[in-house]
């Protein structure tokens, strides 16, 4: 075997289609197209949802209700969650940076404190905000809660 003898195995290669070279090469005259309409014409291309003139489902379907632009989304804290990240970390004081930096919550993100649950550890938590049970809960466990 040598450099020059070497050539890629029978059928590994093929021939690429040369459409519209003449009516000789099978592929000329409608070059694949069918014949008129707009589809055989240059430059076409149909709108993504376009569904031959028909009205588009999405148009047919009823709207529904309304985003509102101002809703402040919080990632909700449960006073049990609060105090298995107590004893998990051995912390006294559970803020914005302690979440953040052991995983619980990304940077950006607003932070709830919820009443559901025990809690039972002298707890300073710093959030964006808290239900009333849970204040109540915190305090009568001797903690405070801070709102940002």
């Amino acid at each position: 075997m040598e450099l020059h003898t070497l050539k890629p195995a029978k059928g590994a290669v093929k021939k690429r289609k040369r459409i519209a070279r003449g009516q000789g090469s099978g592929r000329g005259g409608t070059s694949t197209r069918g014949h008129k309409g707009q589809k055989s014409r240059s430059g076409y291309s149909r709108k993504r949802n376009f569904e031959g003139g028909q009205m588009p489902l999405q148009m047919r379907l009823p709207k529904r209700g309304f985003k509102n632009h101002n809703r402040v989304e919080y990632v909700p804290l449960n006073l049990s969650r609060l105090q298995a990240i107590a004893d998990k970390f051995n912390l006294s004081a559970i803020n914005m940076e302690t979440l953040v930096a052991n995983g619980i919550v990304k940077v950006n993100d607003k932070v709830k404190v919820l009443g559901h649950g025990e809690l039972t550890a002298k707890l300073e938590i710093t959030v964006h905000a808290c239900s009333e049970s849970a204040k109540k809960a915190v305090e009568a466990a001797g903690g405070t809660i801070n709102v940002l």
